[in-house]
């Protein structure tokens, strides 16, 4: 079952996407969001495969809510669906990270044809368990099971929920900074404030301590801007 979360302003052709895809076409769990600000509270809330946005919408256009969500998700697949189809339109999507761009109108066919596509694709370079294993250094992070285990001395620590899933999206942008409302923006599903980011100062030094057996990794406080893992091939120079 394809886990697919529509974002679209038009209701009618949101019904006629959802109802065709789930009971025409079939394989598909469909969720819907009105605007780019309800695709973000879905998306923080539950896991999809894939989602497809319009561009044009209130409250929250499709654009920036693509470049919230890669933030911290470079995997998920996003696929735009808009009438907008200016050059300038459509470099903008492909440099937020969208996989494809379909116009519109366009038969829920075609967009179940993309959509086949773009995940047998994804599946050809990552399968479900690489998906959620990530090694880091000497250390392989299991999303799956929260665990931390040291391939070097085959020891497995068990982690809370909350430092897997900032440890998760660091690793999913590994040696890029990651901005600290991003991380609260996905771990707390809340407004950064002043409380929220003390507690995310919390969990960052005791997944420092559990990272401190390898010299070559490393989270690293960029100031103004947010934190990065930092990892490298060679140990550093005493």
């Amino acid at each position: 079952m394809i886990r697919l979360l529509i974002v679209e302003d038009d209701q009618s052709l949101c019904y006629i996407e959802k109802t065709s895809l789930e009971e025409i076409i079939g394989g598909y769990q469909v969720t819907t969001a009105a605007n780019g600000e309800e695709g973000l509270r879905e998306w923080n809330t539950h896991e999809f495969d894939v989602i497809v946005a319009d561009i044009d919408m209130p409250v929250m256009d499709g654009f920036e809510m693509v470049e919230r969500i890669r933030e911290t998700d470079k995997d998920i697949i996003v696929v735009f669906t808009s009438a907008l189809t200016s050059p300038n339109d459509v470099k903008a999507g492909f440099r937020l990270g969208i996989n494809n761009y379909i116009k519109k109108p366009f038969m829920p066919e075609e967009l179940d044809a993309h959509i086949q596509a773009l995940l047998k694709l994804k599946n050809g370079q990552r399968n479900y368990v690489e998906k959620n294993q990530y090694h880091i250094g000497k250390f392989v992070l299991d999303v799956s099971h929260a665990t931390l285990r040291d391939i070097q001395t085959d020891e497995v620590k068990i982690i809370t929920l909350r430092e897997v899933q900032i440890l998760q999206i660091l690793a999913e942008n590994m040696n890029d900074v990651v901005r600290r409302e991003a991380i609260v923006n996905r771990c707390w599903n809340q407004r950064y404030d002043y409380f929220v980011s003390r507690s995310l100062d919390v969990f960052v030094n005791k997944l420092r301590k559990l990272l401190a057996d390898d010299p070559t990794v490393s989270i690293v406080t960029v100031r103004g801007v947010g934190l990065q893992l930092s990892v490298s091939d060679q140990l550093p120079m005493q």
